[in-house]
C-alpha cells in the first residue's frame, strides 16, 4: 500500500458535510470523497462510511444534502466528522432548515444542494450515492463569484473522526 500513499498523500480534495433524513430520524457527517460524476444528466456521488449513523439514516433517505464549508467554518467540520450523531444532536448546535423532501439544509454553508438518490453502490467500507441535484444554494461574494476559499482535505486531518475509520 505504500506506493499507492505516493499518490493519495497528494490530493486535497475539498471537504463536505453530507445530512439524511429519514424516518423522523437526521443525522450527518463530514465527507472527503465526492465529486460531480455526469455532466449531462448532472450527477453527484457522495461516500458515506458504512460505520456511521449517518449511512443508517441516509440508506433510507430518498434525498441527501451536501454542504460545502468555508476554510473558517472548521468547527462545523469538527461537529459533524468528531462526534457522532449516537451520542449527540448536531442540529441543536447549528442552524439548519428543512428544504425539499424533508432534506436538512445548514443555514451557514458556504454553497449546497439537495440531490434525489438515483443509486446506491457499495465501494469497500463506503457506500456511494449518486444524486440527482434538485435544489440548491449558496453564499456569493462580489459579483457573483465564490464567496471564500473552501474547507479542504489538509485543513481537516485533525479531526478525530466520531467513528472509527478501520
Amino acid at each position: 500500500m505504500a506506493a499507492m500513499d505516493v499518490f493519495l498523500d497528494r490530493l486535497d480534495p475539498d471537504m463536505c458535510v453530507v445530512t439524511a433524513a429519514a424516518h423522523g430520524e437526521r443525522a450527518g457527517c463530514l465527507v472527503g470523497f465526492s465529486s460531480q460524476c455526469s455532466i449531462r444528466p448532472v450527477r453527484y456521488v457522495v461516500w458515506i462510511s458504512d460505520v456511521n449513523r449517518t449511512f443508517r439514516v441516509a440508506r433510507s433517505a430518498d434525498v441527501l444534502a451536501v454542504h460545502l464549508l468555508a476554510r473558517d467554518q472548521r468547527g462545523t467540520a469538527e461537529l459533524f466528522g468528531g462526534l457522532t450523531g449516537d451520542d449527540v444532536d448536531k442540529f441543536r448546535r447549528v442552524r439548519w432548515r428543512e428544504a425539499y423532501g424533508g432534506a436538512a439544509v445548514l443555514a451557514d454553508a458556504e454553497a449546497w444542494f439537495v440531490g434525489r438518490v438515483v443509486e446506491r453502490t457499495a465501494g469497500g467500507d463506503h457506500v456511494g450515492f449518486v444524486l440527482e441535484p434538485v435544489e440548491w444554494g449558496g453564499r456569493e461574494g462580489a459579483a457573483g463569484q465564490a464567496a471564500g476559499p473552501l474547507l479542504r482535505l489538509a485543513g481537516a486531518r485533525t479531526v478525530r473522526p466520531g467513528h472509527p475509520v478501520d
